[in-house]
């Protein structure tokens, strides 16, 4: 009996140990994941890229959504060098939806898709040399047609259904928006001139480190060649002192 027992306490702890520890497959069923992923809206940073090195981004975008992605090459080191940088953009189904070649420009779209679009950044120009990229890409949200027109007719729906509401609190909204997105596009080319400004400073510091190197090197040439044109000045006229035994034989 007392075996018995145990047997079916072991089987009952068994089947609840498997059913509690399985995965959960779905934690939203309710929601799809375009609805469930939603990452952040604007990245600013630096990255380096090696001699013919490729790097590549992701974003998710929402269709109807602005896309934009504004970059510029800060420095670049080695042999003659090439500022230019190869820049594509793709949409998920894999299309070029924008290029450039340049050491700095703005690629701009609207998302006809909804996923993931990649930049990538090619420094193939640079065989033997790296250079630093300023990055600034995100999306926004801008009205199309279709929307401006359902809007009206709501607010008209809105004014005939509600005659007696006050229009201030909609006309504080309407500008409320209208300052959100003046903001947005001056903190934009903020950014933009903030990238000028670096590639401006490192420009600047590579100039200054050059001129002073070279003016150490020219000075010291002209030390040493001064030094040698003396040197062999005087070897001109040295002249020998003869002795006694420096006289020729009879």
């Amino acid at each position: 009996m007392l075996a018995g027992w145990w047997w079916w306490c072991c089987v009952l702890l068994l089947l609840l140990g498997w059913q509690c520890g399985g995965a959960v497959k779905d934690l939203r069923p309710d929601v799809s994941d375009q609805e469930l992923f939603w990452g952040a809206d604007q990245y600013d940073f630096a990255i380096v890229l090696p001699a013919s090195g490729l790097e590549c981004f992701w974003h998710f975008a929402h269709q109807g959504e602005r896309f934009y992605l504004d970059f510029m090459v800060q420095w670049v080191t080695g042999v003659a060098n090439d500022r230019h940088l190869s820049v594509t953009v793709n949409a998920p189904s894999g299309l070029i939806v924008g290029s450039a070649d340049d050491a700095k420009g703005q690629i701009a779209f609207n998302a006809r898709e909804t996923g993931f679009y990649q930049m990538c950044f090619s420094n193939f120009h640079n065989r033997f040399g790296s250079m630093q990229i300023f990055l600034n890409f995100g999306v926004y949200y801008e009205d199309s047609e279709d929307v401006k027109k359902q809007k009206e007719e709501e607010e008209i729906k809105k004014e005939q259904d509600r005659k007696h509401l006050n229009d201030t609190l909609t006309t504080i909204e309407e500008s409320s928006s209208h300052v959100q997105a003046f903001v947005f596009h001056m903190w934009r080319y903020y950014n933009f001139e903030r990238m000028r400004r670096g590639a401006d400073y490192y420009l600047l510091q590579s100039n200054s480190n050059y001129v002073s190197t070279w003016s150490a090197v020219q000075s010291f040439v002209i030390i040493m060649a001064g030094y040698l044109q003396l040197f062999f000045l005087k070897k001109l006229f040295d002249t020998k002192t003869t002795t006694e035994t420096d006289k020729p034989r009879c």
